[in-house]
């Protein structure tokens, strides 16, 4: 059991709002010599990451579109509203449709989200 906080309220994941965890380029290995020199790929070059989900997208049929809103409006409809919007802007950077879906079906299910509760100081 752990007794030291466990990072409290700290975001463990990266990319995340709050800006933690970002990379430390300092820190990464030395380029390892095979036929001339290789380091490690950074995949934030390639800043193509919605043409995938995108192409998934346009195979789908309507009523698997549908499905796929409504899912995705129930997992981040509780979701501060921030977090949301940037989520829609991602799904429209894949296929405009898909923004405009996601966005109509967080309004039709009128997800309500949870009040933020002030936490006490500790």
């Amino acid at each position: 059991m752990r007794t030291d906080g466990n990072l409290g309220r700290t975001p463990t994941y990266f990319p995340n709002s709050l800006g933690e965890w970002t990379d430390q380029p300092d820190l990464n290995e030395p380029p390892l010599e095979i036929d001339g020199a290789t380091a490690h790929w950074d995949h934030r070059v390639d800043d193509d990451h919605y043409q995938q989900p995108g192409d998934l997208f346009r195979k789908m049929n309507a009523a698997q579109r549908r499905l796929l809103f409504d899912n995705t409006a129930t997992a981040v409809g509780a979701a501060a509203l921030h977090i949301q919007e940037r989520h829609i802007a991602n799904c429209t950077k894949a296929d405009p449709e898909y923004g405009a879906g996601v966005r109509e079906a967080l309004s039709r299910l009128a997800i309500v989200r949870p009040v933020k509760a002030k936490i006490a100081a500790e």
